[in-house]
């Protein structure tokens, strides 16, 4: 079976989805912090990594996924 084969899981295929817009909106944030770094963006960026980390938590462990 290839790689592209392998059946996925609705709910994982969301989640990616959801990192996929999470990296796009942290690479906005890292271009708009170079040109004027400030606290408030900062802060977006802690924020947006906190919640790739309890994505990266739901990949790992279905169950996580379950209780949310």
């Amino acid at each position: 079976m290839a790689f592209t084969d392998v059946p996925h899981n609705e709910a994982d295929l969301v989640t990616v989805r959801t990192i996929g817009r999470i990296a796009q909106l942290l690479l906005e944030l890292r271009a708009e912090y170079e040109r004027r770094p400030n606290e408030a963006t900062t802060a977006q960026i802690r924020q947006r990594i906190g919640e790739l980390a309890q994505l990266e938590q739901q990949l790992s462990h279905p169950d996580i996924r379950a209780a949310i």
